[in-house]
């Protein structure tokens, strides 16, 4: 039986803290270049991994090397970043024809993403956390699920929008910019005592 009140305030604790996240990042950025439907769909079937994964380990995922998780996804955005900042300025058009918006492509590419940036996350210790103490992991693992799949959409969604009034050059810079700064961050809390 589902507790309505556990998944209202699972779903309340973590929509606010995944909002200023790197995911929302990820979602904006993603939604700029691919079909929205497609990042979707990949970026949900991660998030349902990794709540799985938090309600099965429970509070155990809170003794998982911190350092290690940081240090790697600081790395991964780095070379994001990197990718980002040396690529030729693409035509926008080209980059939405059918062969570059093919499902498995994008909806990989926007579930690894997210697996690898989000294992270990503030939002999975939290949701680990609220499955040991509420001892009701489908309440919890539902409320988590649903938070997370609206702030993808919103941020995808965003993407989408954004490409409407923004030139994609500038899109792609900001993006390498924050991710760079997101990189910086990860890394520095990988080695700082």
């Amino acid at each position: 039986m589902i507790s309505f009140s556990v998944t209202a305030l699972v779903f309340g604790v973590v929509l606010l803290a995944e909002l200023p996240d790197k995911t929302a990042l990820a979602g904006l950025v993603l939604g700029t270049r691919y079909r929205a439907s497609y990042v979707f769909a990949g970026v949900a079937a991660a998030f349902v991994v990794h709540v799985a994964l938090a309600i099965a380990a429970g509070s155990v995922l809170t003794l998982l090397p911190h350092r290690i998780v940081q240090a790697l996804t600081g790395v991964l955005f780095l070379g994001g970043a990197l990718i980002l900042l040396m690529k030729k300025d693409e035509d926008e058009e080209r980059i939405r024809q059918p062969e570059n918006q093919g499902f498995w492509k994008v909806s990989r590419a926007g579930f690894m993403l997210i697996l690898v940036a989000e294992f270990g996350d503030l939002t999975q210790i939290m949701t680990a956390n609220l499955a040991a103490r509420y001892d009701d992991p489908l309440s919890v693992g539902l409320g988590a699920v649903l938070a997370l799949w609206t702030v993808a959409g919103i941020s995808i969604l965003g993407g989408q929008a954004l490409m409407k009034r923004v030139p994609l050059r500038l899109v792609t810079k900001v993006a390498a910019m924050a991710m760079l700064a997101l990189a910086g961050f990860s890394l520095y809390e990988a080695v700082a005592p």
